[in-house]
C-alpha cells in the first residue's frame, strides 16, 4: 500500500510552545508582585479556564468539537474530593496523579462509543454526556453530597507543608495548568502530522494506512485527563465539589476561550481564556451574560478571523515584516510507521 508523504501536511513552529509554558510558569511569581485578594482569584479563574480549552484545543486539533470538558473536570475534581474527604490522602502528588488518570480511564470506554461518531452527531453526544453527568451528581449524595456538595475538602500537602493560604492556592493552581500545557504541547508536538492528517481528511488520512481511530482515541484521553487537572484546580480553591461548578454551558465558554483566542495555535486557547475572563470580570459579567458576549465573539471571530486573535495577529506580523526569500520545499523521505498502516 502506498504510503502517505508527511512533508505534505503543516508543521507549525515550536515557538509558540514555549512561549505558553512560560508564560504559565511566570504566575508562580505572582505572590512575591502582590498580596491582592482580587489578583489572586482573577489569576486563578484564568489559568483554570487556560487548563480546560487546552482540553477542547486537542480535540480542535483532530476537527473535533466536544462539550464535555465539564464531564471530565468534574470527575478529576470529585476524585480529588472523595480521597481527599474519605481516604484521608492530602499528597498534592498523588491527588495530581488521581486527578489526571481517573478522567482519561474513564474516557477510554466512553471513546470506544462517541469516537465512531462524527461531526454533528459527536457534539450532541459530548453535550447530552455532560447532561448526564450533572443530573448523576446531583442524584448520588452518598457518594457525591447531591445537591449540597462535598464540602470541607482538607487543603492539600506537599512534602508535610500545608497548601491552604492564597498564595500556596494558586501556586498549586499554576502547577496544576503548567502540567496541562506541559503535557498538551507533548502530545500535540509528537502526533502533530498525524493530528493534521485527521483534520484535514479523514477519511483520506485512514485510506493512505493511517489507524485513525487510535489517534482519535489517544486524543480524547489525554484531553480527558487534562480536563480532569483543571477539575481538581478548581475544587481546591474552591474547597468544595459542587455539581453546579461544572455545569453543561461552561462548556461553551472554553470552547469560546479555543476559537476566539485561535485553535491553530496552543498560544490561542492561553490568549483566549486570559482576554475573556479578564473581560468578564472586568465587566462584571456573570452567567448568560458572559456566554452572550462569548457567543456574538465567536461570530465575530469566524466571520473575521478564522485563527482568532493570535491567527491574526501572526497574520499581521507576517505582512510588516521585510519580504523574504520563499524557501525550498523539502523533499519527502518521513513515511507512517509501521505501527500506523492498517
Amino acid at each position: 500500500m502506498a504510503r502517505p508523504r508527511l512533508d505534505v501536511l503543516p508543521s507549525k513552529s515550536n515557538a509558540g510552545e514555549t512561549v505558553g509554558i512560560l508564560v504559565i510558569a511566570a504566575a508562580f511569581i505572582i505572590p512575591a508582585l502582590t498580596r491582592s485578594p482580587m489578583v489572586y482569584s482573577v489569576a486563578n479563574q484564568i489559568l483554570i479556564a487556560v487548563t480546560a480549552a487546552f482540553s477542547v484545543y486537542i480535540m480542535m486539533r483532530m476537527n473535533l468539537l466536544t462539550f464535555a470538558v465539564p464531564t471530565f473536570m468534574a470527575v478529576g475534581g470529585y476524585t480529588a474530593a472523595i480521597a481527599g474527604r474519605s481516604f484521608g490522602i492530602t499528597d498534592l502528588i498523588v491527588l495530581t496523579l488521581l486527578a489526571f488518570a481517573v478522567p482519561a480511564l474513564f474516557a477510554l470506554p466512553l471513546g470506544a462509543l462517541v469516537l465512531r461518531l462524527r461531526g454533528v452527531y459527536f457534539v450532541l453526544v459530548t453535550f447530552v454526556l455532560t447532561q448526564i453527568t450533572q443530573l448523576v451528581l446531583f442524584e448520588t449524595p452518598s457518594l457525591t453530597g447531591g445537591s449540597n456538595g462535598l464540602v470541607g475538602m482538607p487543603a492539600p500537602t506537599l512534602f508535610g507543608i500545608t497548601l491552604a493560604d492564597n498564595q500556596a492556592v494558586l501556586s498549586v493552581t499554576t502547577a496544576l495548568a503548567l502540567m496541562g500545557v506541559i503535557v498538551t504541547a507533548t502530545v500535540t508536538r509528537i502526533f502533530r502530522q498525524h493530528f493534521a492528517a485527521i483534520e484535514e481528511n479523514e477519511v483520506l488520512a485512514q485510506s493512505l494506512g493511517l489507524v485513525v481511530w487510535h489517534y482519535k482515541a489517544l486524543g480524547f484521553v489525554i484531553a480527558a485527563g487534562v480536563s480532569g487537572l483543571a477539575g481538581f484546580a478548581l475544587v481546591n480553591m474552591l474547597l468544595t465539589a459542587h455539581p453546579s461548578s461544572f455545569a453543561p454551558l461552561s462548556s461553551v465558554n472554553y470552547i469560546a476561550y479555543t476559537i476566539i483566542g485561535g485553535k491553530s495555535s496552543i498560544l490561542g486557547p492561553l490568549v483566549g481564556g486570559c482576554v475573556l475572563v479578564w473581560a468578564s470580570d472586568l465587566l462584571a459579567l456573570q452567567g448568560e451574560y458572559s456566554q452572550g458576549l462569548f457567543g456574538f465573539l465567536i461570530m465575530v471571530v469566524v466571520l473575521l478571523a478564522k485563527d482568532g486573535i493570535v491567527g491574526a495577529g501572526a497574520y499581521w506580523l507576517h505582512r510588516l515584516r521585510p519580504n523574504r526569500a520563499p524557501a525550498m520545499p523539502v523533499p519527502a523521505s518521513a513515511s507512517f510507521g509501521p505501527g500506523d498502516r492498517t
